[in-house]
């Protein structure tokens, strides 16, 4: 299944070790799942880091480079205006552009919109319990 995790997911897998995001992001890096990323949700992520958990450069660089290596990088051609949050529409358009199934957030405005074009959006217990089925 095609995937776009939203920037929380992220952190809570790497700042919470054991969490349910944290099985959420081994299933993709055991292959389970393809992981699509764009380079703005990787600048999202790494801003986060930095700013709110105090992460270093080394810390950062081995993040980045994980995940451009277990992730698909898509490319988005458009800008979606679809969300108040801007980072969220980023998310939005990775999911377009990388033909997703779903996306898994945890964010509010998100999870009440339920898809949006093709794919579905799902919390993290959603996600989890339909890979587990």
């Amino acid at each position: 299944m095609r995937v776009v995790f939203d920037t929380s997911i992220y952190v809570s897998a790497l700042v919470l070790p054991g969490s349910q995001a944290d099985i959420a992001l081994a299933r993709v890096l055991d292959g389970h799942d393809t992981l699509l990323i764009s380079k703005d949700i990787l600048a999202e992520l790494m801003t986060t880091l930095a700013r709110k958990f105090s992460r270093d450069n080394e810390a950062l660089s081995q993040v980045a480079v994980v995940l451009a290596v277990a992730a698909e990088v898509v490319t988005p051609h458009q800008r979606l205006r679809v969300l108040t949050d801007d980072p969220d529409n980023r998310i939005l358009e990775c999911a377009e552009a990388g033909g997703a199934v779903c996306i898994v957030t945890g964010d509010k405005a998100m999870l009440k919109l339920g898809s949006y074009e093709e794919f579905r959006i799902l919390s993290l217990r959603q996600y989890l319990s339909k890979s587990l089925s």
